[in-house]
């Protein structure tokens, strides 16, 4: 299954390599970290069965709402990522959730700065007719749990 959501994020346009450098940027000043250490732990979070099926789920309703194969009132909504529709961030909370209130925090401050992959996700759902509107989610969701599953191990 951890292939299977990797492959789905590499032709979504996300890399491990993209998320790690967001893991590295965030915590270079607080551990000391590696691109190898930060690549290790989003591999340790995308093995999580719980993170999968989110990722699983997100992506799926990504690619339907751009084949308009949803129903409206959702279809637009998804479409246009309204901000008052709230459900992408939720299921990215469900990854965080795995590693703590700290992945929390992590995730909110992500979500609001749009670093890096996470900014360019973004902005090609509001340009294109590409839908990332649970895509830039979950990758803040994974690179948040991440960010905290090195904090939790450097505590220990």
């Amino acid at each position: 299954m951890k292939e299977i959501v990797k492959k789905m994020l590499k032709e979504r346009g996300v890399t491990i390599e993209d998320m790690a450098n967001l893991v590295y940027e965030l915590q270079k000043d607080y551990a000391d970290i590696s691109i190898e250490t930060a690549i290790f732990n989003i591999e340790k979070v995308l093995s999580k069965r719980e993170v999968q099926n989110a990722i699983l789920t997100g992506i799926q309703l990504d690619i339907l709402a751009e084949k308009n194969l949803l129903k409206e009132p959702l279809l637009s909504m998804i479409k246009k990522d309204e901000p008052l529709y709230g459900i992408d961030e939720i299921l990215a909370l469900s990854i965080t959730n795995v590693y703590g209130s700290i992945g929390f925090t992590n995730y909110g401050y992500i979500d609001k700065m749009k670093f890096g992959i996470i900014g360019k996700l973004d902005k090609l759902g509001k340009t294109t007719d590409r839908v990332n509107t649970f895509l830039d989610d979950l990758v803040g969701g994974i690179v948040a749990a991440a960010c905290a599953r090195i904090t939790h191990s450097n505590k220990e």
